[in-house]
């Protein structure tokens, strides 16, 4: 399997914590995504249907647990933090541009009550399976969705959106989630120098693995986790210094707003559903303005 098929393969993780996820008690929630569920391969339905039981949904947070301490908490906490600053009031923007978007649910739940054009970008491969879950979920796609093939690590990202509908003079909402490690730094930082050309007023949210992590120096109790994305496949490529995302940022006509780590998902997210579980420091989120 080739790394980019390897990487293609990831897309179905998120979407699976997310749905299993939905199946707790709206008060022990970290996330809703309703729609998780159904975007899902029948495989996969199956196994999230056996979550609604909860001695069952334990048993498969525990292994996630074991496999990858914190994962689990840091990818559902990550997604309610993106809704979060999407569906903000004050977020006033004219479209929105999902980034290696796999089975994202967001643009579906978008279009139920807005026309907001979406934009998901991802690999061709994801792209034609988006396009297929799109249609035996909802019949007809929404029109205001647009499905963009793009090789982040070889096309050029603004002329593709553009070709598809896209305007560069909107002001975006973009989200580059759970994206950045499995790309070259050349790519990763390719692809913010192309986001330069985007209107003022714009908003990044993006996810990034410590460069500590990757080089092997710090693995945060995530030993097996190391060895499969860094070890065995070497599928994760980039990683980032929390320290230093300001001035990278800076360097592409971004300011920095916060990051979320560990604590603050503590803090806000799970303490208050009483569950006892904490998020990795493996992963950071970052929300930067224009």
């Amino acid at each position: 399997m080739s790394a980019r098929n390897a990487a293609a393969q990831t897309a179905y993780g998120p979407i699976v914590l997310a749905a299993i996820e939905h199946n707790e008690p709206p008060q022990r929630r970290l996330v809703d995504d309703d729609l998780a569920e159904a975007f899902l391969p029948g495989r996969f339905r199956f196994l999230v249907s056996l979550t609604r039981s909860a001695a069952l949904r334990r048993a498969v947070m525990a292994a996630s647990e074991r496999s990858a301490p914190g994962l689990w908490a840091s990818i559902v906490c990550r997604k309610r933090f993106i809704d979060e600053r999407l569906s903000d009031p004050l977020n006033d923007t004219d479209t929105v541009i999902v980034l290696g978007a796999g089975l994202d649910t967001r643009a579906s739940r978008i279009a139920r009550h807005s026309d907001l054009p979406v934009f998901e970008v991802d690999q061709q491969v994801n792209i034609d399976r988006k396009a297929a879950v799109l249609r035996r979920v909802l019949g007809t796609p929404p029109a205001s969705v647009h499905l963009v093939p793009v090789d982040f690590e070889h096309d050029p990202l603004i002329p593709a959106l553009e070709s598809h509908g896209y305007h560069r003079d909107h002001r975006a909402f973009v989200i580059w989630e759970g994206v950045t490690q499995y790309l070259t730094p050349d790519a990763v930082r390719s692809t913010l120098a192309q986001l330069r050309d985007i209107a003022p007023g714009s908003r990044l949210v993006f996810t990034y693995v410590r460069q500590d992590f990757i080089d092997g120096s710090n693995t945060y109790g995530a030993d097996r986790l190391y060895r499969r994305f860094r070890t065995s496949r070497q599928v994760w490529k980039s990683g980032l210094v929390p320290e230093q995302v300001a001035d990278l940022l800076a360097g592409y006509g971004w300011r920095l707003v916060e990051q979320a780590g560990p604590s603050y998902f503590r803090d806000l997210y799970i303490r208050p559903t009483g569950r006892d579980v904490a998020a990795s420091a493996v992963e950071w989120t970052v929300f930067a303005e224009r």
